[in-house]
């Protein structure tokens, strides 16, 4: 079947802007999640990364602090819950020490990825806030240029994602 190219900007604005999964946006516009999940792909042959894009467009919305302050947290309240766990396991021990290992590793890998991960995902969210900023500017102080500002919008932000991706 074939698809229009709105219902394939529609995907990749529900899975960027609304953080939606392909299937939950497959209902929403009416086009099956593999369909969307080929789109993806598709689009990163492009250097467009709907992921790279997912995450800049939270870091722009909350920053990248609170981002990386989330994450902690919650391997903190993993970590807790698993030493409570170990606590309460008597003999069985053995198996939660071992799952305490393991996320003491997965927390060290993911501070460290974020570190690496962090100033690309930032510079994009910096570029996707700035668009934002001037699409309001622009309909608020020079309505009579938004179509034109709009026009060139979408093929300029493909742009600035394969730059920052």
């Amino acid at each position: 079947m074939a698809y229009t190219a709105t219902q394939k900007k529609q995907a990749r604005d529900c899975y960027v802007f609304k953080r939606q999964s392909p299937p939950t946006i497959g209902l929403a516009i009416g086009v099956p999640a593999t369909t969307i999940r080929r789109w993806k792909r598709e689009a990163l042959k492009h250097s467009d990364n709907w992921d790279v894009a997912r995450s800049a467009q939270m870091v722009s919305g909350q920053g990248l602090d609170a981002v990386v302050s989330s994450t902690i947290e919650d391997f903190v309240m993993l970590t807790q819950a698993t030493i409570a766990d170990i606590k309460a396991a008597g003999d069985k021990h053995e198996i939660k020490v071992k799952q305490l290992v393991a996320l003491a590793d997965a927390m060290t890998k993911a501070v460290s990825a974020a570190g690496r991960l962090s100033p690309k995902i930032s510079e994009l969210g910096v570029a996707q806030d700035v668009l934002h900023r001037l699409s309001q500017f622009i309909a608020g102080d020079y309505p009579q240029h938004a179509d034109a500002f709009l026009e060139i919008l979408e093929p300029f932000g493909a742009e600035i994602a394969k730059v920052y991706s």
